[in-house]
This record gives structure tokens, C-alpha cells and sequence, in this order.
């Protein structure tokens, strides 16, 4: 199977959609519960391409079957600091693509220019958490009962990279 990482551009913005919201309808990975509406979508995307802010895919078959998008953080005396969200869909889990994913992402958030990549996971998703403890990232708390989805509370960790870690 082939998957080609690049950043993305917006004839990738449906597809891009597409992927968020098959992860998003599983509703244990990521904080939403279907993916926003396309016009929200096809403004970030805009905005991201222009901008030159990293938002890397995963191609497979013409489809995006991954992201990891690093936006700058919302205030001004963050700019230095990436916020990064990623998801990749079932059948390309537990192959290596989402750390391939990763690293792409924090080597195009490292090239823009962030000095911290800063995240926040699922307690329950331990693969994940995993996989970000190994490019680099560090846990510094969790958010205990940070999210509400179907009736259930969930935990978050917060965690971070700072640029030059390994």
C-alpha cells in the first residue's frame, strides 16, 4: 500500500472532510462528533494554504486518509506555539503511517518556525499517547473531565514538544 505525506492544498479540502468526519462519527478519538461544515472547512484549509501553516496529509488511492494540521496557537503572545490535531482513518491504523504522519508535521512545524507543538489526547487512547511520548512529546497534566461525549466524561492529557527535541 502506498501513501504519499504532503502538505495540503485545497483540491484536497473535501476529501480532507471526509477523513475528519469518519474519525469524528467513531466518537472516541478526536473532540468532535461529525466533521464542521464544509464552507468552515474549505475557510481553514484556505487559510492554512495560504497562510503556509503545516497541515500535512496522508494520500492513499486519491483519498486523504490521514491529517496532522499545526495552527498557530490563538494568542498573540503564542505565536511561537503550534497547536497540533491529527487523525488517520481505520484501515490505515497500526501500520506506521501515523507516526510517518507525525514526524512530516513536526519537521513542517519546526521549518515555520514554532518553538512548541502543543496537543491534547483522549486518556483512553493509550496508542496515541504512545506515539506522541515517542517523537518527543511529554506529558505536563491532565484535564481531568475535559470532555463530554455521549454522556460520558473523559480525561485529557496535555502534552508538548518543545523544538530540538528528539
Amino acid at each position: 500500500m502506498t501513501v504519499e505525506f504532503r502538505q495540503i492544498e485545497i483540491a484536497d479540502t473535501d476529501a480532507f472532510r471526509a477523513a475528519v468526519d469518519t474519525v469524528a462519527h467513531e466518537r472516541k478519538y478526536i473532540a468532535l462528533t461529525e466533521a464542521p461544515p464544509v464552507e468552515q472547512v474549505r475557510a481553514f484549509v484556505a487559510r492554512n494554504v495560504e497562510r503556509g501553516y503545516p497541515q500535512i496529509v496522508a494520500i492513499a488511492d486519491g483519498a486523504v486518509v490521514g491529517w496532522c494540521n499545526v495552527p498557530p496557537a490563538s494568542r498573540a503572545v503564542s505565536a511561537h506555539v503550534g497547536d497540533l490535531f491529527m487523525g488517520l482513518v481505520p484501515d490505515f491504523r497500526g501500520k506506521g503511517f501515523g507516526e510517518r504522519l507525525l514526524r512530516r508535521a513536526i519537521q513542517a512545524a519546526d521549518v515555520f518556525g514554532f518553538r512548541r507543538i502543543e496537543l491534547g489526547v483522549f486518556a483512553t487512547n493509550t496508542a496515541a499517547a504512545s506515539l506522541y511520548r515517542k517523537v518527543g512529546f511529554v506529558e505536563e497534566g491532565t484535564k481531568q473531565m475535559a470532555i463530554f461525549l455521549d454522556g460520558i466524561y473523559h480525561d485529557e492529557i496535555v502534552m508538548a514538544r518543545l523544538k530540538g527535541s528528539p
